[in-house]
Protein backbone atom coordinates (compact mmCIF):
# COMPACT_ATOMS: atom_id res chain seq x y z
CA UNK A 1 0.00 0.00 0.00
CA UNK A 2 1.18 3.37 -0.78
CA UNK A 3 0.74 6.53 1.33
CA UNK A 4 -0.81 8.46 -1.17
CA UNK A 5 -3.21 6.39 -2.78
CA UNK A 6 -5.11 2.88 -2.94
CA UNK A 7 -3.27 0.08 -4.68
CA UNK A 8 -5.51 -1.50 -7.22
CA UNK A 9 -3.00 -3.35 -9.22
CA UNK A 10 -0.19 -2.56 -11.80
CA UNK A 11 -0.02 -1.69 -15.21
CA UNK A 12 2.09 -0.36 -18.18
CA UNK A 13 4.93 -0.37 -15.53
CA UNK A 14 3.41 1.42 -12.82
CA UNK A 15 1.36 0.93 -9.98
CA UNK A 16 -2.09 1.92 -10.08
CA UNK A 17 -3.61 4.09 -7.22
CA UNK A 18 -6.71 5.63 -6.30
CA UNK A 19 -5.60 9.04 -4.50
CA UNK A 20 -6.79 9.29 -1.46
CA UNK A 21 -7.96 13.09 -1.54
CA UNK A 22 -9.45 12.16 -5.05
CA UNK A 23 -11.44 8.75 -3.75
CA UNK A 24 -14.51 11.02 -2.43
CA UNK A 25 -14.99 11.14 -6.43
CA UNK A 26 -16.93 8.09 -7.12
CA UNK A 27 -16.17 5.10 -9.44
CA UNK A 28 -17.62 2.92 -11.68
CA UNK A 29 -16.50 -1.17 -11.66
CA UNK A 30 -17.97 -2.73 -15.03
CA UNK A 31 -17.70 -5.94 -16.78
CA UNK A 32 -19.33 -8.90 -17.99
CA UNK A 33 -19.99 -12.44 -15.87
CA UNK A 34 -16.87 -13.74 -14.22
CA UNK A 35 -14.24 -11.44 -15.45
CA UNK A 36 -13.01 -10.50 -11.98
CA UNK A 37 -15.18 -7.45 -10.82
CA UNK A 38 -16.27 -9.14 -7.09
CA UNK A 39 -12.60 -9.46 -6.63
CA UNK A 40 -12.18 -5.68 -7.64
CA UNK A 41 -14.51 -4.87 -5.10
CA UNK A 42 -12.97 -6.69 -2.58
CA UNK A 43 -9.61 -5.88 -3.22
CA UNK A 44 -10.57 -2.38 -2.97
CA UNK A 45 -12.80 -2.37 -0.14
CA UNK A 46 -9.84 -4.21 1.92
CA UNK A 47 -7.72 -1.15 1.08
CA UNK A 48 -10.22 0.88 2.13
CA UNK A 49 -10.45 -0.41 5.50
CA UNK A 50 -7.08 -0.99 6.12
CA UNK A 51 -6.39 3.06 5.93
CA UNK A 52 -9.23 3.98 7.96
CA UNK A 53 -11.79 4.12 5.56
CA UNK A 54 -15.39 2.29 6.29
CA UNK A 55 -17.11 1.02 3.88
CA UNK A 56 -20.43 -0.26 2.69
CA UNK A 57 -21.16 -2.82 0.57
CA UNK A 58 -24.07 -4.82 -0.65
CA UNK A 59 -23.22 -8.40 -1.16
CA UNK A 60 -25.52 -10.17 -3.87
CA UNK A 61 -24.04 -13.16 -4.63
CA UNK A 62 -23.47 -14.06 -0.86
CA UNK A 63 -19.71 -14.30 -1.39
CA UNK A 64 -18.34 -11.59 0.35
CA UNK A 65 -18.58 -12.34 4.10
CA UNK A 66 -15.52 -14.26 3.86
CA UNK A 67 -13.53 -10.52 4.07
CA UNK A 68 -14.48 -10.91 7.60
CA UNK A 69 -11.41 -13.79 7.73
CA UNK A 70 -7.93 -14.07 6.46
CA UNK A 71 -7.20 -16.00 3.60
CA UNK A 72 -5.30 -19.44 3.93
CA UNK A 73 -2.41 -20.88 1.57
CA UNK A 74 -4.86 -23.50 1.89
CA UNK A 75 -7.57 -21.96 -0.39
CA UNK A 76 -7.63 -23.34 -3.76
CA UNK A 77 -6.51 -20.27 -5.62
CA UNK A 78 -3.60 -19.41 -3.37
CA UNK A 79 -1.42 -20.28 -6.25
CA UNK A 80 -2.60 -18.16 -8.36
CA UNK A 81 -2.77 -14.95 -5.86
CA UNK A 82 0.72 -15.44 -4.50
CA UNK A 83 1.96 -15.64 -8.35
CA UNK A 84 -0.15 -12.65 -8.92
CA UNK A 85 1.64 -10.61 -6.05
CA UNK A 86 4.59 -11.70 -7.19
CA UNK A 87 3.93 -10.31 -10.87
CA UNK A 88 2.54 -7.04 -9.94
CA UNK A 89 6.25 -6.82 -7.28
CA UNK A 90 3.28 -6.18 -4.41
CA UNK A 91 5.80 -7.27 -1.85
CA UNK A 92 3.59 -6.27 0.81
CA UNK A 93 0.79 -8.72 0.12
CA UNK A 94 -0.06 -11.11 2.72
CA UNK A 95 -3.45 -12.98 3.95
CA UNK A 96 -5.11 -10.79 6.61
CA UNK A 97 -8.77 -10.31 7.91
CA UNK A 98 -10.79 -7.39 8.17
CA UNK A 99 -13.20 -5.60 10.46
CA UNK A 100 -16.79 -6.74 9.39
CA UNK A 101 -20.34 -5.44 10.28
CA UNK A 102 -23.40 -7.97 8.82
CA UNK A 103 -26.43 -6.21 8.09
CA UNK A 104 -30.01 -7.80 6.57
CA UNK A 105 -33.21 -6.29 6.22
CA UNK A 106 -34.87 -9.51 7.03
CA UNK A 107 -32.53 -10.14 9.85
CA UNK A 108 -31.64 -13.53 8.82
CA UNK A 109 -28.21 -13.00 7.99
CA UNK A 110 -27.26 -10.10 9.53
CA UNK A 111 -28.46 -7.33 12.24
CA UNK A 112 -31.78 -5.75 11.09
CA UNK A 113 -31.70 -2.82 9.31
CA UNK A 114 -34.64 -0.32 9.37
CA UNK A 115 -36.05 2.75 8.92
CA UNK A 116 -39.34 4.70 9.56
CA UNK A 117 -42.20 5.72 6.90
CA UNK A 118 -41.68 9.08 7.69
CA UNK A 119 -37.68 9.08 7.33
CA UNK A 120 -37.87 6.96 4.22
CA UNK A 121 -40.28 9.71 2.57
CA UNK A 122 -43.26 9.65 -0.33
CA UNK A 123 -40.98 10.25 -2.54
CA UNK A 124 -38.77 6.78 -2.51
CA UNK A 125 -41.80 5.38 -1.02
CA UNK A 126 -43.53 6.28 -4.03
CA UNK A 127 -41.03 4.61 -6.23
CA UNK A 128 -41.06 1.82 -4.02
CA UNK A 129 -44.62 0.95 -4.40
CA UNK A 130 -44.91 2.00 -8.20
CA UNK A 131 -47.40 4.76 -7.52
CA UNK A 132 -48.52 7.00 -10.51
CA UNK A 133 -48.21 11.06 -10.49
CA UNK A 134 -51.78 11.35 -8.54
CA UNK A 135 -51.21 8.81 -6.23
CA UNK A 136 -48.18 9.67 -5.29
CA UNK A 137 -50.00 13.25 -4.28
CA UNK A 138 -52.25 11.62 -2.25
CA UNK A 139 -49.79 9.87 -0.43
CA UNK A 140 -47.74 13.70 -0.05
CA UNK A 141 -51.02 14.34 1.36
CA UNK A 142 -51.01 11.86 4.21
CA UNK A 143 -47.59 12.65 5.13
CA UNK A 144 -48.44 16.10 5.48
CA UNK A 145 -51.67 15.49 7.32
CA UNK A 146 -49.57 13.00 10.03
CA UNK A 147 -47.02 15.70 10.38
CA UNK A 148 -49.64 18.35 10.95
CA UNK A 149 -51.33 16.45 13.92
CA UNK A 150 -48.50 15.27 15.18
CA UNK A 151 -49.19 11.25 14.38
CA UNK A 152 -45.52 9.36 13.69
CA UNK A 153 -45.34 7.31 10.97
CA UNK A 154 -43.03 4.43 11.81
CA UNK A 155 -44.35 1.51 10.05
CA UNK A 156 -46.53 0.04 7.41
CA UNK A 157 -49.27 -0.24 10.07
CA UNK A 158 -49.28 3.23 10.45
CA UNK A 159 -49.15 4.32 7.58
CA UNK A 160 -51.87 1.63 6.40
CA UNK A 161 -54.21 3.22 9.37
CA UNK A 162 -53.32 7.08 8.03
CA UNK A 163 -54.52 6.19 4.64
CA UNK A 164 -57.81 4.82 6.09
CA UNK A 165 -57.99 8.00 7.74
CA UNK A 166 -57.56 10.06 4.98
CA UNK A 167 -59.69 8.29 2.90
CA UNK A 168 -63.07 8.54 5.34
CA UNK A 169 -62.09 12.45 5.91
CA UNK A 170 -61.19 12.57 1.80
CA UNK A 171 -64.03 15.09 1.25
CA UNK A 172 -63.11 17.69 4.13
CA UNK A 173 -59.00 17.30 2.99
CA UNK A 174 -59.95 18.01 -0.49
CA UNK A 175 -61.33 21.37 0.56
CA UNK A 176 -57.31 22.04 1.84
CA UNK A 177 -55.59 19.88 -0.41
CA UNK A 178 -56.96 18.84 -3.57
CA UNK A 179 -58.54 15.93 -4.38
CA UNK A 180 -58.40 12.82 -2.20
CA UNK A 181 -59.92 10.09 -3.86
CA UNK A 182 -60.70 6.45 -2.10
CA UNK A 183 -60.16 5.28 -5.39
CA UNK A 184 -56.66 6.55 -5.14
CA UNK A 185 -56.23 6.12 -1.42
CA UNK A 186 -57.11 2.22 -2.34
CA UNK A 187 -55.04 1.46 -4.97
CA UNK A 188 -52.17 2.78 -2.91
CA UNK A 189 -53.97 0.49 0.04
CA UNK A 190 -53.40 -2.47 -2.95
CA UNK A 191 -49.41 -1.39 -3.44
CA UNK A 192 -49.12 -1.70 0.30
CA UNK A 193 -50.23 -5.15 0.95
CA UNK A 194 -47.76 -6.00 -2.35
CA UNK A 195 -44.88 -4.46 -0.65
CA UNK A 196 -45.58 -6.20 2.47
CA UNK A 197 -45.26 -9.23 0.66
CA UNK A 198 -41.96 -8.56 -0.64
CA UNK A 199 -40.56 -8.49 3.20
CA UNK A 200 -41.12 -4.35 3.07
CA UNK A 201 -42.52 -5.03 7.06
CA UNK A 202 -39.12 -6.13 8.02
CA UNK A 203 -37.87 -2.66 6.59
CA UNK A 204 -39.62 0.00 8.15
CA UNK A 205 -40.27 -0.03 12.24
CA UNK A 206 -37.52 0.67 15.03
CA UNK A 207 -34.98 0.78 16.37
CA UNK A 208 -34.31 2.91 13.45
CA UNK A 209 -30.35 2.87 11.95
CA UNK A 210 -28.02 4.90 12.99
CA UNK A 211 -25.66 5.79 10.84
CA UNK A 212 -22.75 6.72 13.02
CA UNK A 213 -22.89 2.64 13.46
CA UNK A 214 -21.51 2.63 9.74
CA UNK A 215 -18.87 5.03 10.26
CA UNK A 216 -16.75 3.45 13.07
CA UNK A 217 -13.09 2.04 12.91
CA UNK A 218 -12.04 -0.70 15.04
CA UNK A 219 -9.22 -0.65 17.72
CA UNK A 220 -6.68 -1.02 15.46
CA UNK A 221 -7.86 1.97 13.09
CA UNK A 222 -9.37 -0.11 10.70
CA UNK A 223 -12.27 1.18 8.50
CA UNK A 224 -15.84 -1.32 9.29
CA UNK A 225 -16.94 -3.62 6.35
CA UNK A 226 -20.43 -2.97 6.48
CA UNK A 227 -21.94 -6.10 4.59
CA UNK A 228 -25.28 -5.79 3.48
CA UNK A 229 -26.87 -9.42 2.65
CA UNK A 230 -28.51 -9.17 -0.43
CA UNK A 231 -29.18 -12.55 -2.29
CA UNK A 232 -32.39 -12.83 -0.41
CA UNK A 233 -32.54 -9.07 -1.03
CA UNK A 234 -32.64 -9.48 -4.60
CA UNK A 235 -35.13 -10.71 -5.47
CA UNK A 236 -37.33 -7.97 -4.57
CA UNK A 237 -35.16 -5.37 -6.66
CA UNK A 238 -37.10 -2.34 -6.37
CA UNK A 239 -36.98 -3.03 -2.90
CA UNK A 240 -33.00 -3.25 -2.99
CA UNK A 241 -32.61 -0.64 -5.11
CA UNK A 242 -35.10 1.80 -3.15
CA UNK A 243 -32.70 0.95 0.07
CA UNK A 244 -29.48 2.18 -1.46
CA UNK A 245 -30.93 5.06 -2.72
CA UNK A 246 -32.43 5.70 1.20
CA UNK A 247 -29.25 5.14 3.03
CA UNK A 248 -27.54 7.36 0.41
CA UNK A 249 -30.13 10.49 1.11
CA UNK A 250 -29.72 9.64 4.23
CA UNK A 251 -25.99 10.19 4.35
CA UNK A 252 -26.33 13.44 2.75
CA UNK A 253 -28.34 14.57 5.04
CA UNK A 254 -26.49 13.28 8.40
CA UNK A 255 -22.64 14.21 7.01
CA UNK A 256 -21.43 17.64 7.25
CA UNK A 257 -19.78 19.55 4.18
CA UNK A 258 -15.91 18.75 4.27
CA UNK A 259 -14.94 19.69 0.25
CA UNK A 260 -12.14 17.31 -0.37
CA UNK A 261 -11.11 15.23 2.58
CA UNK A 262 -7.71 14.05 3.00
CA UNK A 263 -9.17 10.14 2.81
CA UNK A 264 -12.86 9.78 2.37
CA UNK A 265 -15.44 9.48 5.14
CA UNK A 266 -17.72 6.84 3.69
CA UNK A 267 -17.04 4.50 0.82
CA UNK A 268 -19.84 3.06 -0.21
CA UNK A 269 -20.36 0.00 -3.36
CA UNK A 270 -23.43 -0.56 -5.07
CA UNK A 271 -23.76 -3.92 -6.62
CA UNK A 272 -26.04 -4.69 -9.31
CA UNK A 273 -26.58 -0.52 -10.10
CA UNK A 274 -28.64 -0.93 -13.22
CA UNK A 275 -31.70 -2.08 -10.86
CA UNK A 276 -31.53 1.73 -9.65
CA UNK A 277 -32.28 3.30 -12.55
CA UNK A 278 -34.19 0.29 -14.44
CA UNK A 279 -37.60 1.99 -15.28
CA UNK A 280 -37.15 5.14 -12.50
CA UNK A 281 -39.35 7.94 -13.15
CA UNK A 282 -37.98 11.16 -14.56
CA UNK A 283 -37.82 12.57 -10.46
CA UNK A 284 -36.19 10.26 -9.15
CA UNK A 285 -33.76 10.02 -11.65
CA UNK A 286 -33.09 13.92 -10.91
CA UNK A 287 -32.90 12.66 -6.86
CA UNK A 288 -30.59 10.20 -7.80
CA UNK A 289 -28.20 12.81 -9.78
CA UNK A 290 -28.69 15.11 -7.21
CA UNK A 291 -27.50 12.64 -4.35
CA UNK A 292 -24.48 11.67 -6.36
CA UNK A 293 -23.31 14.63 -7.56
CA UNK A 294 -23.49 16.25 -3.94
CA UNK A 295 -22.45 13.71 -1.72
CA UNK A 296 -19.03 13.77 -3.13
CA UNK A 297 -18.86 17.09 -0.96
CA UNK A 298 -19.73 14.95 2.46
CA UNK A 299 -16.70 13.18 2.03
CA UNK A 300 -18.89 10.00 0.60
CA UNK A 301 -17.56 7.85 -2.39
CA UNK A 302 -19.84 5.80 -4.35
CA UNK A 303 -18.92 2.93 -6.39
CA UNK A 304 -21.04 1.64 -9.42
CA UNK A 305 -20.40 -2.00 -9.78
CA UNK A 306 -22.78 -3.52 -13.47
CA UNK A 307 -22.03 -5.59 -15.91
CA UNK A 308 -22.72 -2.92 -18.55
CA UNK A 309 -21.49 0.36 -18.32
CA UNK A 310 -24.58 1.51 -20.44
CA UNK A 311 -26.39 0.72 -17.88
CA UNK A 312 -25.57 4.13 -16.01
CA UNK A 313 -27.21 6.91 -17.07
CA UNK A 314 -24.97 9.52 -18.89
CA UNK A 315 -25.77 12.07 -15.81
CA UNK A 316 -24.73 9.96 -13.25
CA UNK A 317 -21.76 8.16 -15.27
CA UNK A 318 -20.29 11.99 -15.62
CA UNK A 319 -19.68 11.88 -11.99
CA UNK A 320 -17.52 8.56 -12.08
CA UNK A 321 -13.85 9.80 -11.97
CA UNK A 322 -12.65 6.20 -11.39
CA UNK A 323 -13.34 3.63 -13.42
CA UNK A 324 -12.00 0.17 -13.46
CA UNK A 325 -13.20 -1.61 -16.57
CA UNK A 326 -13.10 -5.50 -17.33
CA UNK A 327 -13.84 -7.25 -20.30
CA UNK A 328 -16.61 -7.02 -22.10
CA UNK A 329 -17.93 -9.05 -24.80
CA UNK A 330 -19.16 -8.13 -28.07
CA UNK A 331 -22.07 -10.76 -29.33
CA UNK A 332 -24.81 -8.30 -29.51
CA UNK A 333 -25.11 -4.72 -31.30
CA UNK A 334 -25.94 -3.76 -27.91
CA UNK A 335 -22.93 -5.40 -26.61
CA UNK A 336 -20.94 -3.45 -29.40
CA UNK A 337 -22.28 -0.17 -28.74
CA UNK A 338 -21.29 -0.67 -24.67
CA UNK A 339 -17.80 -1.30 -26.06
CA UNK A 340 -17.65 1.44 -27.72
CA UNK A 341 -19.41 3.37 -25.14
CA UNK A 342 -16.74 2.42 -22.55
CA UNK A 343 -13.32 3.03 -24.91
CA UNK A 344 -14.51 6.67 -25.67
CA UNK A 345 -14.81 7.16 -21.63
CA UNK A 346 -10.77 6.60 -21.00
CA UNK A 347 -8.37 9.09 -21.63
CA UNK A 348 -6.29 8.23 -24.86
CA UNK A 349 -3.65 5.93 -24.53
CA UNK A 350 -1.44 5.51 -28.14
CA UNK A 351 -0.24 2.22 -27.01
CA UNK A 352 -3.99 0.71 -26.39
CA UNK A 353 -6.62 0.47 -28.79
CA UNK A 354 -9.09 0.44 -25.74
CA UNK A 355 -12.39 -0.85 -27.53
CA UNK A 356 -10.17 -4.13 -28.69
CA UNK A 357 -8.40 -4.60 -25.20
CA UNK A 358 -11.95 -4.54 -23.84
CA UNK A 359 -13.08 -7.33 -25.37
CA UNK A 360 -9.47 -9.19 -25.06
CA UNK A 361 -9.04 -8.98 -20.89
CA UNK A 362 -7.92 -11.72 -19.08
CA UNK A 363 -9.80 -12.44 -15.70
CA UNK A 364 -8.45 -9.88 -13.26
CA UNK A 365 -7.43 -8.22 -15.87
CA UNK A 366 -8.62 -4.48 -16.18
CA UNK A 367 -8.74 -1.00 -18.34
CA UNK A 368 -7.96 1.30 -15.09
CA UNK A 369 -7.97 4.99 -14.66
CA UNK A 370 -8.54 7.45 -11.78
CA UNK A 371 -8.10 10.78 -11.00
CA UNK A 372 -4.15 11.67 -10.13
CA UNK A 373 -3.75 14.11 -7.49
CA UNK A 374 -4.16 17.35 -9.47
CA UNK A 375 -7.49 16.01 -10.53
CA UNK A 376 -6.87 15.09 -13.73
CA UNK A 377 -7.25 11.43 -15.37
CA UNK A 378 -4.79 9.21 -15.78
CA UNK A 379 -3.93 7.38 -19.02
CA UNK A 380 -5.66 4.29 -19.60
CA UNK A 381 -3.76 1.08 -18.99
CA UNK A 382 -3.98 -2.38 -19.14
CA UNK A 383 -3.99 -3.58 -15.39
CA UNK A 384 -3.58 -6.65 -13.57
CA UNK A 385 -5.31 -6.70 -10.66
CA UNK A 386 -4.32 -6.94 -6.71
CA UNK A 387 -5.21 -10.10 -5.18
CA UNK A 388 -6.99 -9.85 -1.94
CA UNK A 389 -5.98 -10.37 1.50
CA UNK A 390 -8.90 -12.00 2.28
CA UNK A 391 -10.69 -15.28 1.82
CA UNK A 392 -12.71 -15.55 -1.27
CA UNK A 393 -16.08 -16.87 -0.34
CA UNK A 394 -18.70 -16.77 2.15
CA UNK A 395 -18.37 -17.53 5.30
CA UNK A 396 -20.31 -20.97 7.09
CA UNK A 397 -22.97 -20.08 8.99
CA UNK A 398 -21.52 -20.89 11.75
CA UNK A 399 -18.60 -18.64 11.37
CA UNK A 400 -21.37 -16.00 10.50
CA UNK A 401 -23.17 -16.08 13.26
CA UNK A 402 -20.17 -15.67 15.69
CA UNK A 403 -19.43 -12.60 13.83
CA UNK A 404 -22.50 -11.18 13.78
CA UNK A 405 -22.84 -11.80 18.21
CA UNK A 406 -19.39 -10.87 18.64
CA UNK A 407 -18.81 -7.64 16.69
CA UNK A 408 -19.14 -4.02 17.83
CA UNK A 409 -22.86 -3.50 17.12
CA UNK A 410 -24.10 -6.25 19.42
CA UNK A 411 -27.52 -6.64 19.77
CA UNK A 412 -28.85 -2.93 19.64
CA UNK A 413 -30.85 -3.58 16.48
CA UNK A 414 -31.93 -7.43 17.34
CA UNK A 415 -35.17 -6.31 19.17
CA UNK A 416 -38.18 -4.58 17.35
CA UNK A 417 -39.70 -1.82 19.31
CA UNK A 418 -43.10 -0.46 18.93
CA UNK A 419 -44.35 2.78 20.94
CA UNK A 420 -46.93 4.39 20.34
CA UNK A 421 -47.16 5.79 17.05
CA UNK A 422 -50.05 6.74 14.46
CA UNK A 423 -51.77 2.97 14.07
CA UNK A 424 -52.27 3.61 17.90
CA UNK A 425 -53.01 7.11 17.88
CA UNK A 426 -55.92 6.97 15.83
CA UNK A 427 -57.28 3.36 16.91
CA UNK A 428 -57.53 4.94 20.32
CA UNK A 429 -59.51 8.24 18.29
CA UNK A 430 -61.71 5.78 16.32
CA UNK A 431 -62.56 3.26 19.82
CA UNK A 432 -63.51 7.07 21.13
CA UNK A 433 -65.78 7.98 18.13
CA UNK A 434 -67.30 4.79 18.58
CA UNK A 435 -67.87 5.01 22.50
CA UNK A 436 -69.17 8.54 21.97
CA UNK A 437 -71.33 7.41 18.70
CA UNK A 438 -72.37 4.52 21.46
CA UNK A 439 -73.45 6.61 24.41
CA UNK A 440 -75.15 9.12 21.89
CA UNK A 441 -76.91 6.37 20.13
CA UNK A 442 -77.65 5.48 23.96
CA UNK A 443 -78.81 8.44 24.72
CA UNK A 444 -80.79 9.26 21.85
CA UNK A 445 -82.97 5.58 22.13
CA UNK A 446 -83.20 6.25 26.00
CA UNK A 447 -84.43 10.03 24.90
CA UNK A 448 -87.12 8.22 22.29
CA UNK A 449 -88.14 5.29 24.83
CA UNK A 450 -88.61 8.22 27.32
CA UNK A 451 -91.25 10.04 24.47
CA UNK A 452 -92.83 6.72 23.75
CA UNK A 453 -93.39 6.17 27.72
CA UNK A 454 -94.48 10.02 28.44
CA UNK A 455 -97.04 9.80 25.36
CA UNK A 456 -98.29 6.51 26.62
CA UNK A 457 -98.64 7.82 30.41
CA UNK A 458 -100.23 11.55 28.64
CA UNK A 459 -102.95 9.33 26.39
CA UNK A 460 -103.14 6.99 30.05
CA UNK A 461 -103.85 10.54 31.72
CA UNK A 462 -106.16 11.82 28.87
CA UNK A 463 -108.34 8.35 28.91
CA UNK A 464 -108.47 8.53 33.08
CA UNK A 465 -109.16 12.16 32.58
CA UNK A 466 -111.83 11.41 30.21
CA UNK A 467 -113.21 8.72 32.46
CA UNK A 468 -112.94 10.72 35.88
CA UNK A 469 -115.13 13.63 33.43
CA UNK A 470 -117.44 11.11 32.35
CA UNK A 471 -118.21 10.05 36.11
CA UNK A 472 -118.30 13.39 37.44
CA UNK A 473 -121.36 14.57 34.84
CA UNK A 474 -122.88 11.03 35.46
CA UNK A 475 -122.29 11.94 39.32
CA UNK A 476 -123.94 15.47 38.59
CA UNK A 477 -126.59 14.68 36.72
CA UNK A 478 -127.80 11.98 39.37
CA UNK A 479 -127.24 15.00 41.96
CA UNK A 480 -129.56 17.07 40.03
CA UNK A 481 -131.74 13.67 39.72
CA UNK A 482 -131.74 13.57 43.67
CA UNK A 483 -132.45 17.19 44.31
CA UNK A 484 -135.18 17.04 42.01
CA UNK A 485 -136.47 13.77 43.83
CA UNK A 486 -136.22 15.39 46.90
CA UNK A 487 -137.77 19.00 46.19
CA UNK A 488 -140.78 16.80 45.34
CA UNK A 489 -143.88 16.26 48.26
CA UNK A 490 -144.02 12.61 49.34
CA UNK A 491 -147.59 11.14 49.00
CA UNK A 492 -148.54 11.63 52.62
CA UNK A 493 -148.25 14.93 52.25
CA UNK A 494 -150.18 14.60 48.41
CA UNK A 495 -152.56 12.59 50.31
CA UNK A 496 -153.00 15.33 52.89
CA UNK A 497 -152.73 18.46 50.29
CA UNK A 498 -155.87 16.82 48.51
CA UNK A 499 -157.90 15.81 51.38
CA UNK A 500 -157.25 19.50 52.30
CA UNK A 501 -158.16 21.17 48.93
CA UNK A 502 -161.24 18.43 49.24
CA UNK A 503 -162.43 19.65 52.18
CA UNK A 504 -161.46 23.23 51.67
CA UNK A 505 -163.94 22.89 48.06
CA UNK A 506 -166.91 21.40 50.42
CA UNK A 507 -166.71 23.59 53.23
CA UNK A 508 -166.76 26.54 50.70
CA UNK A 509 -169.75 25.25 48.44
CA UNK A 510 -171.23 24.93 52.16
CA UNK A 511 -170.28 28.73 53.44
CA UNK A 512 -172.20 31.11 51.87
CA UNK A 513 -171.30 34.89 52.17
CA UNK A 514 -168.02 36.65 52.03
CA UNK A 515 -167.17 36.36 55.88
CA UNK A 516 -167.99 33.48 56.23
CA UNK A 517 -165.37 32.27 52.87
CA UNK A 518 -162.70 34.56 54.65
CA UNK A 519 -163.33 32.70 58.07
CA UNK A 520 -162.74 29.66 56.33
CA UNK A 521 -159.89 30.70 54.23
CA UNK A 522 -158.04 32.14 57.36
CA UNK A 523 -158.68 29.13 58.72
CA UNK A 524 -157.64 26.68 55.87
CA UNK A 525 -154.87 28.88 54.42
CA UNK A 526 -151.89 27.13 56.18
CA UNK A 527 -153.23 23.76 54.63
CA UNK A 528 -153.78 25.08 51.62
CA UNK A 529 -150.61 26.17 51.21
Amino acid sequence: MADDGLFIGTGGGNRQLINWKRANRHGLIAGATGTGKTITLQVMAEGFSRNGVPVFVSDVKGDLSGMAMAGAATQKNHDIFAARAAEIGDGDWSYADNPVQFWDLFGDQGHPIRTTVSEMGPLLLSRLMDLNEVQEGVLTIAFHVADKEGLLLLDLDDLQAMLVNIGERAEDLSLTYGNVSKQSVGTIQRSLLQLRSQGGDNFFGEPALDLQDFLGVDDKGRGFINILAADKLMASPKLYSTFLLWLLSELFELLPEVGDPEKPKLVFFFDEAHLLFTEAPKALLEKIEQVVRLIRSKGVGVYFITQNPIDIPDTVAAQLSNRVQHALRAFTPRDIAAVKSAAETFRINPNIDVATAITELKVGEALVSVLMADGAPSIVERTLIRPPSSRVGPLSPQERGIMISTDAVGDKYDTLIDRESAEEILQAKAGQAAAAAEEAEAQEEAAKQAAIAAKEQAKADAAAAKEKARADAAAAKEAARQAREDAKPSMAEKMIQSAARSAATSVGRQLTGSLGKSLLRGLLGSLLK
